[in-house]
């Protein structure tokens, strides 16, 4: 395709007042539906309720079924429910959590709504970033956006597991040896807010530094960076991911999370490059996409 072709397929530029028009629009949904979303998790608590449903097969007459049943409470909320779920999943046994401040607890149950809100709105979140961005982009550039969509918020779910399966354990763990070392004088135990903030963190940080292969796929799918500059420049890659863990880590386990957050994502950053390799290589195959 040549480039008088591409100018013409591209759409007509619209005045910078109703692109600041429309990006305030798209925000102001994307806002709307973190809020709504928020004051369910956070005003709104989750009891399955069994009914009998008539089943005529088999020889049955009924079937016990849990139905979900949303009922307004602010303190036994979806949030507080999941915190329940943190405190006995994620605490090991020894670990004592206190509350320092009068308002731990409801800061507790703000933060794991906003994460549940951020979490659950992302398809809208991406829908709305589509709404403003596909006007200006080509054909290839929204088929590529569109392919990502799925993928996107699978790496988010599984960077988020990966740190509530592994990462948090371990981290639970290592300060729970420390204090051990220090004698029976003292006592492990965690502030309620400092725990929840930092398994918060964890989880949203983690999750979208697994975002990290499919950046790296995206920009050279659109011809930004070429694949063979991620191969060239895997130093910098590794540094940058060792520095990134360093900053999201809790940073109080002598650096052994921060190494596994490192490993993890100079391994991601590979991935990144060979999937970079693949797409550059499925353009040069496919001209008619360029």
């Amino acid at each position: 395709m040549t480039e008088r072709t591409r100018e013409v397929a591209k759409p007509e530029e619209r005045p910078l007042i109703e692109h600041l028009r429309e990006l305030a629009y798209r925000l102001r949904r994307i806002l709307i539906a973190l809020a709504i979303t928020f004051m369910i998790y956070f005003m709104l608590g989750l009891e399955l309720v069994r009914v009998y449903l008539p089943f005529p097969f088999f020889g049955l007459k009924y079937v016990l079924a849990e139905v979900p049943v949303l009922y307004p409470s602010l303190f036994d909320s979806i949030s507080v429910q999941l915190t329940q779920l943190f405190i006995y999943n994620e605490l090991p046994k020894g670990v004592k959590l206190i509350i320092i401040n009068l308002f731990d607890p409801l800061f507790a149950s703000f933060y794991i709504s906003l994460y549940l809100a951020i979490f659950t709105t992302i398809p809208i979140i991406v829908r709305e970033i589509w709404a403003f961005v596909a006007p200006g982009l080509y054909e290839h550039e929204k088929k590529l956006f569109k392919s990502i969509i799925f993928p996107a918020f699978l790496l988010f779910a599984l960077g988020s597991a990966f740190a509530y399966f592994l990462l948090i354990p371990l981290m639970l763990r290592i300060i729970l040896l420390y204090a051990t070392a220090l004698g029976s004088a003292v006592e492990p135990t965690l502030g309620l807010r400092s725990f929840v903030s930092t398994v918060m963190t964890l989880l949203i940080a983690t999750g979208l530094s697994f975002e990290l292969p499919l950046i790296m796929g995206g920009l050279t799918g659109i011809g930004v960076v070429k694949s063979i500059t991620w191969l060239k420049n895997w130093r910098w890659g590794v540094l940058v991911s060792f520095i990134i863990a360093w900053i999201i880590s809790p940073g109080t386990t002598g650096g052994i999370i921060e190494t596994v957050i490192g490993v993890t994502l100079s391994t991601l950053y590979f991935i990144g490059a060979l999937i970079s390799k693949f797409m550059e290589k499925g353009r040069r195959n496919n001209p008619r996409k360029l």
